[in-house]
């Protein structure tokens, strides 16, 4: 058993220098690419953090799981597949447990931590305008035509002022 173990610990980590290894940066980058659009998505549209949903949440998992599907399905089907091809080339036999890791890694780890640093960045952005807009004065205008002066107040009710 522990023989197995070794073999494929040397199985995984000598896709490093082997052949295709390319995908090993380019599923990465992709996984990335499409993780930080969907976490300011999530940001923009107040959605929490992916990880604090399934942690705090777990009635969530369901659809948290379903929208990271949604976005890193196909790049982790990609990575089973050029996995597959590699595990072809190179043992002549194919490993679904390995290359279900390896998918993993390229696609899935890397699309849900960098979609929870993209909401963080984008929700701490957000929040900061939002305090900046809150404690600028307002400025009304100085109306001397005699007409009611219309105001703005902090708790968006708008009221009219005649008394200059």
């Amino acid at each position: 058993m522990g023989e197995a173990f070794w073999r494929a610990w040397d199985d995984l980590f000598g896709r490093i220098d082997g052949p295709m290894s390319f995908r090993l940066i380019i599923q990465p980058v992709i996984a990335t690419f499409l993780a930080i659009r969907a976490g300011w998505a999530d940001a923009r549209e107040g959605r929490p953090i992916f990880f604090w949903t399934l942690a705090r949440d777990p009635a969530q998992t369901r659809v948290m799981l379903r929208n990271l599907w949604r976005i890193a399905g196909k790049v982790f089907l990609v990575a089973l597949m050029l996995d597959a091809i590699y595990q072809i080339i190179v043992f002549h036999w194919l490993y679904p447990l390995q290359a279900l890791i390896v998918a993993t890694l390229l696609a899935l780890v890397p699309c849900m931590l960098v979609r929870a640093v993209g909401n963080r960045i984008v929700s701490m952005v957000h929040r900061r305008q939002s305090a900046e807009k809150k404690n600028m004065p307002r400025t009304d205008s100085i109306d001397d035509s005699g007409k009611p002066e219309i105001t703005h107040h902090h708790d968006n009710s708008i009221r009219l002022r005649e008394d200059k």
